[in-house]
């Protein structure tokens, strides 16, 4: 039974199951790339693992397989921002007559591999990956072992497919929805209770941002000016960039962690504006630019699913939304500023689902308290 299946369809299942199954590698679907796989893991020292069955049978040959996996790995690095990345590649059946030496670098690693246990004479392998050995040793053989490795691949697989549809199934965004109403009341009770939107005292009256009232202890103005707003124009577009940003990061984050890095993202806007303003301001620009920061930190950890959109849609949005606000009279460019980089911190700090590890959120809470301390001796030094 067991001479049914060949040594390098024996080392190809090999290597796979160990790197889906064990490191957390997911396949690259590339066209045109036959009797190859490509397999990705954003997190390793080697982001891109080649497993290559085509037999090379020279270096001319193995010369136009390097030169073709630099392009498509610089497409790659493209597409998920990366600035280095760093490969390795298997070839199952390469013939004698390859000078292996000769397509070896930091870079590029490059294996000759008849059987899996002669990875333990590799030293590069090895220390990035020492329980590769351990991690092939089965009891099973042939169609038995086939089979085992098929099924560990696939339920691996399923797990993943679960939770990257768990990450991107659309939700109702009930907080959201909660925020534009609050905007909207405070907005129909400042012409209720008070002049109008755009008189300063009814503005102040309800809570707008007002630096010497701040630094006189008025402390909760750093957040109930988010839900104040100047105008009907002002309310519209910022309830607008709201249902469409947040009902995203919403989704993305959870309803607890979504809550904490808007009401972050508002209160470090608040905190810069002021650093840079002594004018009395409002609005939910802060806490939006916030989102927006936390979708670029959300979409980089996410970038093999949401590179193209990152690069393509996020990081131009951004941009042009800061530039923009330099040309335009009355926008608080510095709260967007504060608001972009709190967003970014605090999303750092509450974790992605299934992506930041523990290391990862202390250093984050450790840098907005660091951030917002900073701010705070800004304003009153």
């Amino acid at each position: 039974m067991a001479s049914i299946i060949s040594d390098f369809d024996d080392n190809v299942l090999k290597l796979l199951h160990y790197f889906v199954t064990v490191r957390g590698y997911n396949p690259i679907i590339l066209h045109g790339a036959e009797n190859e796989i490509w397999l990705e893991n954003m997190d390793s020292d080697y982001k891109i693992v080649r497993i290559v069955s085509n037999y090379i049978h020279n270096d001319e040959q193995m010369k136009f397989d390097s030169f073709r996996t630099r392009q498509i790995v610089k497409k790659i690095k493209k597409q998920t921002l990366s600035f280095s990345m760093n490969t390795l590649s298997f070839f199952v059946n390469m013939g004698d007559n390859v000078n292996i030496d000769k397509f070896n670098d930091s870079k590029n690693v490059v294996v000759d591999l008849k059987d899996i246990s002669d990875l333990s004479d590799n030293k590069i392998v090895i220390d990035a990956f020492p329980d590769i050995i351990s991690n092939n040793e089965f009891k099973e053989e042939g169609i038995s072992l086939f089979v085992k490795l098929t099924q560990d691949i696939n339920k691996k697989n399923e797990i993943q497919n679960n939770i990257a549809s768990d990450i991107f199934k659309k939700k109702v965004p009930y907080v959201t929805l909660g925020i534009i109403l609050i905007n909207f009341v405070v907005f129909l009770l400042m012409y209720l209770f008070g002049k109008d939107s755009h008189d300063v005292q009814t503005l102040v009256k309800f809570g707008a941002l007002y630096k010497p009232f701040v630094k006189n202890g008025e402390f909760f103005r750093l957040i109930t000016c988010a839900f104040v707003h100047i105008g009907v124009v002002h309310l519209l577009v910022n309830s607008y960039s709201l249902f469409i940003i947040g009902s995203q990061m919403e989704s993305f984050l959870g309803k607890l962690k979504y809550s904490f890095v808007y009401i972050i993202s508002a209160l470090c806007g608040s905190l810069m504006s002021i650093v840079f303003h002594e004018t009395v301001s409002a609005g939910a620009s802060g806490a939006i630019f916030g989102l927006l920061g936390s979708m670029l930190y959300f979409g980089y950890n996410y970038r093999v699913f949401l590179g193209n959109v990152l690069r393509s849609q996020i990081i131009p949005l951004i941009i042009l939304n800061l530039v923009i606000g330099f040309f335009i009279p009355g926008v608080d460019v510095a709260a967007h500023v504060g608001g972009l980089l709190g967003g970014i911190i605090a999303t750092q700090a509450v974790g992605l689902k299934h992506k930041t590890s523990t290391f990862e959120k202390v250093n984050g809470y450790i840098i907005l308290i660091i951030y917002m301390l900073f701010l705070g001796y800004m304003i009153f030094r």
